[in-house]
């Protein structure tokens, strides 16, 4: 009994944290805020998190996990056409895109800055991603798929086009209809490459 009733505190102040580091930022939080809304005290957050600190830390780590998408783009990539691996990336993408997890909101710092360890943690899980994108188009390079051109900033521009559906959707709350977008940008992305 006592093993669950400790399992519950400790996810009620993530749940409680994750929502207010989203809507004030990591600055403007602070454990006493947090106590509050969880009807804990301060020691309660530092036993099992340790500072606000490593409370924020298992808040993101909890939240913004891009490794199973990374991983899921990867797979659906690995295949002999390197334009069907391209088709596979740019539908997975618009598909999958980990939207309810990514919350930019909750890395936000005083205003609008991400903190250096935010931001180096969320530009290599990105950085991951186009090199996914740059190696398919060097592979549709190689075999004559597309004409030769900079892979990472023929990646760049499909990633911009990708983000933009993505971006509208998170911040927004615009619906598009994913697959009419899925076909346009695959159609335009292959013209502009052949």
């Amino acid at each position: 009994m006592q093993a669950e009733e400790t399992r519950d505190t400790a996810k009620r102040i993530l749940q409680v944290a994750s929502r207010m580091f989203a809507e004030k930022g990591f600055a403007n939080v602070s454990v006493r805020d947090i106590c509050k809304e969880t009807g804990t005290t301060a020691p309660v957050i530092y036993y099992y998190f340790g500072s606000k600190r490593g409370l924020f830390d298992a808040v993101a780590r909890k939240r913004i996990t891009m490794a199973d998408f990374i991983h899921k783009l990867s797979s659906v990539s690995k295949v002999k056409d390197p334009k069907k691996g391209l088709e596979n990336f740019i539908s997975t993408y618009l598909s999958s895109f980990p939207e309810h997890t990514f919350d930019i909101g909750l890395y936000m710092r005083d205003s609008a800055t991400l903190d250096k360890q935010s931001a180096q943690m969320v530009f290599g899980d990105l950085e991951k991603v186009k090199g996914i994108a740059s190696g398919l188009i060097e592979d549709a390079v190689s075999v004559g798929a597309f004409r030769k051109s900079d892979p990472a900033l023929a990646a760049d521009c499909l990633l911009g086009m990708l983000n933009r559906d993505i971006f509208e959707r998170i911040h927004f709350d615009r619906g598009s209809d994913k697959e009419a977008y899925r076909r346009f940008v695959t159609d335009f992305f292959f013209r502009a490459m052949a």
